[in-house]
């Protein structure tokens, strides 16, 4: 590792067994190699170790086991123990473009002012529900704000020196943690460069029942770390106020009243079903039926989600107000 920009990968794992591998083999795929790569086993009780080793011979990479670690201790210890200088995080269950390592790190290589590059994120659904939730739940990389943006740590890289700054990954917070890292790098990085072509995919959730759960978590995430309050205050006067009074005033006054929520309706799912084709054509299988059903299931999934946020958000403040947790916007 001559080089003084060594580029170090860090992934943390946790019970991933076979799956672990499209993930590997897209390593394997990449036109530039990180000079290590560093998983971090949070203590998986199946075979995941053990298929990380089968790689070991074609991959520059290392496992570490830190039993009983969350996320963010996981990616600590990685990080920590990273020979480079150049930081590249992602997750399990991801498929990597080919060019990953090399878009994302081309930023920090090309320009020494350029601290954190946010690489980008997309869908990569098996079934009609899960088109239906990537076009729900993901926005195109045009109606995003590059200079804005704030990467999920699927895909980031940054400065060994700046994860220091900022005192690494949130270590109390077990959900919104790279948000909650994204913003405290802010303070001390300024912008993030954009790097469209390092694209992660990723296959979303593959029900109902578990879409409910992740946003659910990150919802109790917003209200353990303070997050979001206007975004959340609104969700709730929309759904517990405004909505009854219409539907009062439909009742009482006259039901044509009730047209109004048609307005409201186009704006809340004009976005999703604008990106619904494009990620229906990532779908292996397809048919007229498969359209129908992602269609019918946008406007369930944006329903569900906006309730396990109602739901999520106080069980985070309740835990917030036990707990006490440090002052994280204190850098």
């Amino acid at each position: 590792m001559s080089d003084s920009f060594v580029i170090s990968l860090v992934c943390t794992v946790l019970n991933e067994g076979e799956s672990i591998r499209p993930l590997l083999d897209s390593l394997l795929a990449q036109t530039k190699m990180p000079d290590e790569i560093l998983f971090v086993d949070g203590g998986s009780r199946d075979n995941t170790v053990a298929v990380l080793q089968e790689y070991a011979d074609r991959l520059p990479l290392r496992v570490i086991i830190e039993a009983g670690s969350n996320i963010s201790a996981g990616r600590n210890r990685g990080i920590s123990e990273a020979q480079g200088t150049l930081i590249c995080v992602t997750d399990a269950g991801v498929v990597l473009a080919p060019v990953w390592v090399e878009a994302l790190t081309a930023p920090l290589l090309d320009d020494p002012r350029v601290r954190v590059v946010a690489g980008w994120f997309e869908a990569a659904p098996q079934t009609p529900f899960e088109a239906a939730l990537g076009a729900t739940t993901l926005p195109h990389q045009d109606e995003i704000r590059h200079e804005t943006f704030l990467p999920s740590s699927r895909s980031v890289a940054f400065r060994k020196a700046v994860w220091g700054a900022v005192g690494g990954y949130p270590e109390w917070i077990d959900f919104c943690e790279d948000l909650i890292f994204d913003l405290r790098l802010k303070e001390v990085a300024g912008a993030f460069a954009f790097a469209p072509r390092a694209v992660a995919h990723f296959r979303p959730r593959p029900s109902l029942a578990a879409f409910y759960r992740q946003y659910y978590r990150y919802a109790r995430g917003d209200g353990k770390a303070d997050l979001w309050r206007k975004r959340h205050v609104i969700r709730y006067l929309t759904y517990l106020v405004a909505a009854p009074l219409l539907l009062l005033a439909g009742l009482l006054i006259h039901p044509l009243l009730w047209l109004l929520v048609i307005p409201g309706a186009v704006v809340y799912l004009a976005a999703p079903y604008r990106r619904l084709p494009e990620i229906m054509r990532r779908q292996p299988r397809r048919s007229p039926f498969d359209w129908l059903y992602a269609v019918v299931m946008v406007p369930v999934i944006r329903v569900v989600g906006d309730v396990a946020k109602m739901i999520g958000y106080p069980a985070g403040l309740a835990w917030r107000g036990r707990m006490q947790p440090p002052d994280w916007r204190v850098v």
